[in-house]
C-alpha cells in the first residue's frame, strides 16, 4: 500500500478498485467541465502570506457550523450513491465522521436508509432533502429524519431539473450496475469491490425504495427518480419546507447574492456557497470565485459555509479567509472511501486538518476562528468585473 500524504495519492487506489461508473460519476462535470475544472483551479490563484516569529503554541482548528462544535470547520458534503463507492458507504462515512468530530450530512439519493446511518451511529447527524413532486413522501421523508434525530436539514436548492453529465450518460450508471457485457468486463477487474457488495443488502436507494409510492424494486426505481425533481420549488415552497420541518436548516446551492439575500430573509441558519460540485449548471463561477460577493452581501445576516473544489487543508484555509466559517468535501472523502473504506474518509480528514493546521502556523495564525483576508493574497481581478 502506497504512503497516503495527499488527497489525490487516493485516486490511483480508487480508480482500480472502484467500477468505472460509479468513479466518473464522482470525477466528473456536467456539459464541457468547465466548472468542475475551475473549482479546483481557481483555488490555486491565491496565494498566502507567509508570517514568521510568531509563538506558534497551542494552536487550535477547532470551530463551530451552526451551533455544534467541530473539531475542524469540515463536514461531509452530501453524495450520492456513497453506498456504491464502497459497500455500506454512508454508514463507514459518518462514523469516520463521528469519530472525528465533524458533521456528517446524508443525501437523499443515498443507498444506506436514514435509518441504517442512525442505528450505527451514536451522534445526530444532517439530512439533505432534494424536493421532490410526491408531497407526500417529501413530508415522510422529513418525518423520518426527525425521528432519526438528524440536528439540520440541507436543503438543495440547484437540482430542480438535472444537469446533463455525459459521463453517466454514456456509462449507464445505475444502482447497483446493470450487468452488460461493457460492465460486466469492468467488474471482473474489480473482485474486491464485488464481494464487499454481495456481502450486504444495501444495494438500492434505500431513502425511497419501500418508502416512495410503487417503487418496489431497481426498474420502478428508475422510473420514479425520472419524474420526481420538483421543478416548482421556489422560495415560498422552501419557506414551508422550512416550517415543516422545524428545525435548523440549511440552504445548499447559493451562487448568486440575490438569492443569499432570500436565503437570509426567510431565515436560513446557513447557506451553502456551491454550484454542486460543477454538476449542473456548467459555465457558472467557481464557488471560491464568487464566495466575497456574497460575504459582503449577507455575512452579518446568515452562516456562511462553502463546497466544490476543496482538496487540501489549504482550501479550507482560503474559503474561511475569505469569509466562510465552514466548508464541506464530497470527492476528497468520496477518493478515501472508494480506495479504503472508513479508514480511507478519516484518513482524508486527517490529511485536511493537518494541512489546515500546518498552513495556519505558517501564515502566523494559532486560532482557525481568527483567519481573516489578511493572510491571503488574491490577484486584484479574482473575481472578475462582469456586465
Amino acid at each position: 500500500m502506497p504512503v497516503i500524504t495527499t488527497i489525490e495519492d487516493f485516486k490511483p487506489i480508487y480508480r482500480r478498485r472502484v467500477p468505472k461508473m460509479f468513479y466518473d460519476y464522482a470525477e466528473s462535470g456536467s456539459w464541457t467541465e468547465q466548472t468542475f475544472r475551475e473549482n479546483t483551479s481557481d483555488f490555486d490563484r491565491i496565494r498566502l502570506r507567509q508570517r514568521v516569529a510568531v509563538d506558534m503554541e497551542g494552536r487550535t482548528t477547532e470551530s463551530t457550523m451552526i451551533g455544534e462544535d467541530v473539531a475542524m470547520p469540515v463536514a461531509l458534503a452530501p453524495v450520492g450513491l456513497t453506498g456504491m463507492q464502497h459497500a455500506d458507504g454512508e454508514i463507514k462515512a459518518a462514523r469516520a465522521a463521528e469519530k472525528f468530530g465533524v458533521p456528517f450530512t446524508l443525501s437523499t439519493m443515498s443507498i444506506c436508509s436514514i435509518e441504517d446511518v442512525a442505528s450505527h451511529t451514536s451522534k445526530p447527524f444532517w439530512f439533505q432533502l432534494y424536493v421532490m413532486r410526491d408531497e407526500d413522501y417529501v413530508a415522510s421523508l422529513i418525518q423520518r429524519a426527525k425521528d432519526a434525530g438528524c440536528s439540520a436539514m440541507v436543503l438543495t436548492l440547484d437540482l430542480q431539473i438535472l444537469g446533463q453529465r455525459h459521463k453517466d450518460l454514456k456509462n449507464g450508471l445505475t444502482a447497483p450496475p446493470k450487468l452488460t457485457p461493457k460492465t460486466i468486463a469492468d467488474l471482473a477487474t474489480k473482485w474486491a469491490w464485488g464481494l464487499e457488495m454481495l456481502g450486504t443488502k444495501r444495494r438500492f436507494f434505500g431513502n425511497i425504495v419501500g418508502h416512495a409510492k410503487g417503487v418496489t424494486d431497481a426498474s420502478s426505481l428508475s422510473s420514479w427518480t425520472a419524474e420526481q425533481f420538483d421543478p416548482q420549488l421556489d422560495w415560498s415552497k422552501v419557506a414551508r419546507l422550512k416550517e415543516q420541518w422545524g428545525g435548523k436548516l440549511i440552504l445548499k446551492g447559493i451562487l448568486d447574492a440575490e438569492d443569499a439575500k432570500m436565503a437570509a430573509k426567510i431565515g436560513a441558519d446557513a447557506i451553502v456557497v456551491s454550484n454542486h460540485g460543477g454538476r449542473q449548471l456548467d459555465g457558472a463561477l467557481s464557488s471560491i470565485r464568487i464566495l466575497p460577493s456574497i460575504v459582503e452581501a449577507v455575512g452579518d445576516r446568515v452562516e456562511i459555509h462553502l463546497d466544490s473544489g476543496i482538496r487540501s487543508g489549504q482550501d479550507v484555509l482560503k474559503a474561511l479567509a475569505l469569509g466562510a466559517k465552514g466548508t464541506y468535501i464530497g470527492r476528497a472523502f468520496t477518493y478515501g472511501l472508494g480506495a479504503m473504506g472508513q479508514k480511507g474518509v478519516s484518513t482524508a480528514l486527517e490529511i485536511i486538518r493537518r494541512e489546515l493546521d500546518t498552513t495556519m502556523a505558517l501564515c502566523g495564525r494559532k486560532d482557525v476562528k481568527a483567519l481573516g483576508r489578511d493572510v491571503l493574497l488574491v490577484p486584484e481581478d479574482f473575481e472578475g468585473k462582469w456586465v
